[in-house]
C-alpha cells in the first residue's frame, strides 16, 4: 500500500455502467484474438522458468490484443503510479485481465456467481455492522529496514530514499536483494497472545493480518508460492499464527491481499543502476533458480517473487492470474477468514478477482450452514455497487451517511514500520495522536462505517513504546465510552457543528480540525437511546442543536441524559430550539478526547 494520490474514477465509472457484461460473456463482434491468449496452457512456475525469448506476451494495440515479446534493449519498466483500468476489448479488461474466465467452476458451489449483477444480492453481516473497530497489523519482510513503505520496491529505484538507506545498511541491490530481506524476517520475540491481548484491551473487536503484500512474499504455510513465511524467515505460518490468536480471544479475524500489483510493482528489481560504480550490474531480480546452485535460496526460483521481466505495457500472463487466483483461495480455504480485503479498485485481474469474490462467499454460506458471515473490502466502489461488498476508503472518510456499510482504514504512521516516525520527540512521536484516532473513528461509526487502524510491527514481531502510548489512549477512552460505538447504527444525521472533515481516500487527517463544538451521533439498534459524541471536552456550557423537541431531526422528549464514564449529575434542559447541556465543574476524565452523552429517550 502507498499513499498513492491517482486513482482510475473515469475507468470505474465506465467499469459500473456495464455491470452486467463485467464478468460475463464476450461481444460476438470483437476482432479475432490471437490464439494462446487467456488460454491455461501451463502454471506460473512453468512460466517462470521459461528463457525470456521464449515468454509470449499479449498487449493491448489500436483496440486489438497483439502478440509481444521482450525487446531486452528497448525496456522500460511500468510507472510507480501505473493503473491499467477497463478496456472493450476481448470481453473486457479489467487490471488489463479479462473478464472471462478460460477455467469453469472457479467460484465453487452456492449461489453466487463471477458477476457483478450476482454479487449485489450480498447483504453485509451483523458481527461486522457491530463490531465498528479493528487493528491491523501490516506486517511483511518490508519492515526489517524499518524504512517505512514501499521498501521491495525502492531499493531497486536510483535515487529513492531507500534506495539510498539499502546501499548504506545493505549494500548494491545487484548482491543484497530483497529475497536476503525475506530470509532475515525472524520474528524472534514476536508473542502474538499478548499482542492480540492489547488490542483487543484497545477495543478492536476485529483483527487482520496482512497476508502477502506488492512483493509477492506470502505469510502463510502457502501452497502455490514457495516463497512464504513458512519456508522462509520466521519459517511459521504467521498467518495461521495470528488466526488462533485471534479466535481465542474472540475477535474476528480478517486478512489483506495485496500481491495482484505484483505483475507491475517490482518490475524495478530487473533494472540495474545508471550511474555510479554499479552502472549497468543488474539487480537480482534478474537471476533464475539455475542459479542458486550453492546459495542459500538453492532450490527456490527469484522469477517467483520478483515477477518475470516483461514489456511495460504487457496484459497479466495467464498463468499468473491464475497463480493469483490459486493463492487466494488456498488462503480462503486453510485460514477461514471472516473479512478478505484487496488493496485494488474493485476486484483485482478480472476473472480472477471475480471468481474470488464469488467463492468467498459460497464458502462463508456453506461453512455457516447457510448464513452469510463474509466481508469483501475493495476501493474505488461506484454507488451502483456498493451493496455488492464492504467499500474501502483508504486514509479515507465520507461526506454524510452511507445507505450500505462502509469501511475507513488508516495508520498510526507509515503502513510498514518506520523508525524515523518513532524517534521523533514527543510522547507519541511522529504518530497519529490518539484523540485523532478516536474522533476518526466516531466520524466513521457516526456514517454507518467501520474503523480499522494499522499498528506496524518492527522486524523481530514487537510494537514500539510509542506505538503502546497510542494503543494506552485508545484503551482508556474506548473502556469507557465503547457503549457509544459498538452494536450502534447511525442516526437520522451524522452530526452538528461548525467544522468539517474533507471526504474521500486520503482526506482522514482533516479530523484534526474538529473540536468540542463539533458533534456526531450513533444510536442503539432499539433506536431507544441516542449517543451525542462531542468532539471534546466543553469547559463552558453548550448546545446540542440536533436534539432541540422542535428541530428538524424530531428526536422525541428525552427522559434521561448520563455523562458516560461519571454518575454525576449533569445539568440540562431540552427546550424546543436545543439540548442545552453543562458539565460537571469539577469531573475531568483521564483522556479527554470526546465526552459522550446517553441520552434515553422517553
Amino acid at each position: 500500500m502507498h499513499r498513492r494520490d491517482f486513482c482510475k474514477l473515469l475507468a470505474i465509472a465506465a467499469a459500473s455502467e456495464t455491470v452486467s457484461s463485467y464478468g460475463q460473456a464476450a461481444q460476438e463482434n470483437e476482432p479475432a484474438l490471437p490464439s494462446g491468449f487467456n488460454r491455461y496452457t501451463q502454471d506460473y512456475t512453468q512460466f517462470c522458468a521459461l528463457p525470456p525469448e521464449k515468454r509470449v506476451f499479449y498487449r493491448v494495440r489500436d483496440g486489438k490484443i497483439v502478440e509481444e515479446q521482450l525487446d531486452e534493449p528497448a525496456w522500460q519498466q511500468p510507472a510507480w503510479n501505473y493503473a491499467p483500468g477497463a478496456q472493450s476489448v476481448a470481453g473486457g479488461l479489467w487490471d488489463d485481465v479479462p473478464s472471462q474466465s478460460p477455467i469453469a467452476d472457479l467460484a465453487g458451489d452456492g449461489p453466487f456467481k463471477p458477476t457483478w449483477d450476482s454479487l449485489l444480492e450480498y447483504k453485509a453481516p451483523e458481527w461486522y455492522q457491530d463490531a465498528k473497530f479493528g487493528i491491523w497489523a501490516h506486517w511483511s519482510p518490508q519492515c526489517v529496514a524499518e524504512a517505512g513503505d514501499w521498501y521491495a520496491r525502492n531499493m531497486y529505484v536510483e535515487g529513492q530514499r531507500q534506495y539510498k538507506y539499502h546501499l548504506e545498511h545493505y549494500g548494491a541491490p545487484s548482491r543484497f536483494g530483497y529475497k536476503e530481506l525475506c530470509a532475515q524476517w525472524t520474528l524472534l520475540n514476536w508473542e502474538p497472545d499478548e499482542l492480540i491481548a492489547r488490542y483487543k484491551n484497545a477495543g478492536a473487536r476485529i483483527f487482520i493480518a496482512l497476508a502477502n503484500h506488492h512483493d509477492s512474499f506470502d505469510a502463510w504455510d502457502s501452497k502455490h508460492q514457495p516463497w512464504n513465511a513458512a519456508a522462509i524467515g520466521p519459517h511459521r505460518d504467521v498467518i495461521g499464527t495470528w488466526a488462533t490468536a485471534a479466535r481465542k480471544q474472540d475477535l474476528r479475524f480478517g486478512v489483506t491481499v495485496h500481491q495482484a500489483r505484483n505483475w507491475w510493482w517490482f518490475q524495478p528489481s530487473h533494472g540495474s543502476d545508471k550511474s555510479g560504480p554499479n552502472a549497468g550490474v543488474p539487480y537480482d531480480g534478474r537471476l533464475t533458480q539455475t542459479e542458486g546452485s550453492d546459495q542459500w535460496w538453492q532450490g527456490l526460483d527469484p522469477q517467483r517473487l520478483y515477477g518475470v521481466k516483461h514489456p511495460a505495457n504487457a496484459l497479466p500472463d495467464t498463468s499468473y492470474v491464475k497463480n493469483f487466483y490459486d493463492r487466494t483461495r488456498d488462503l480462503i480455504d486453510q485460514h477461514n477468514p471472516d473479512l478478505l480485503y484487496f488493496d485494488d479498485s474493485l476486484l483485482p485481474l478480472g476473472w480472477a478477482g471475480m471468481n474470488i469474490g464469488a467463492y468467498f462467499y459460497n464458502n462463508s454460506l456453506k461453512r455457516h450452514g447457510g448464513k452469510m458471515e463474509a466481508v469483501v473490502n475493495i476501493k474505488d466502489v461506484p454507488e451502483r455497487l456498493a451493496k455488492a461488498v464492504v467499500a474501502d476508503y483508504e486514509r479515507g472518510l465520507t461526506a454524510g451517511i452511507m445507505k450500505h456499510p462502509w469501511q475507513s482504514e488508516t495508520c498510526i504512521g507509515a503502513w510498514h514500520y518506520l523508525r524515523f516516525l518513532y524517534e521523533k520527540p514527543g510522547e507519541y512521536g511522529g504518530y497519529l495522536p490518539p484523540r485523532d484516532v478516536i474522533h476518526w473513528l466516531i466520524d466513521t461509526v457516526s456514517k454507518n462505517g467501520t474503523f480499522i487502524l494499522n499498528v506496524p510491527g518492527r522486524p523481530d514481531g514487537t510494537i514500539d513504546s510509542k506505538e503502546i502510548a497510542v494503543l494506552d489512549g485508545i484503551t482508556a477512552w474506548m473502556q469507557t465510552n465503547g457503549e457509544a460505538i459498538y452494536d450502534t447504527r447511525p442516526w437520522k444525521i451524522y452530526g452538528e457543528g461548525p467544522n468539517s472533515i474533507k471526504a474521500g481516500a486520503f482526506q482522514g487527517e482533516s479530523v484534526s480540525k474538529l473540536g468540542e463544538k463539533d458533534i456526531r451521533f450513533t444510536r442503539n439498534k432499539a433506536n431507544s437511546v441516542i449517543y451525542a459524541l462531542v468532539l471534546g471536552w466543553p469547559t463552558e456550557p453548550f448546545t446540542v442543536q440536533s436534539l432541540g423537541l422542535s428541530t428538524a431531526a424530531a428526536p422525541g422528549k428525552i427522559g434521561k441524559l448520563e455523562l458516560l464514564g461519571t454518575g454525576q449529575k449533569i445539568n440540562w434542559k431540552q427546550q424546543n430550539d436545543a439540548l442545552r447541556i453543562e458539565l460537571p465543574q469539577l469531573y475531568r476524565p483521564a483522556v479527554d478526547y470526546a465526552a459522550v452523552f446517553k441520552v434515553t429517550l422517553a
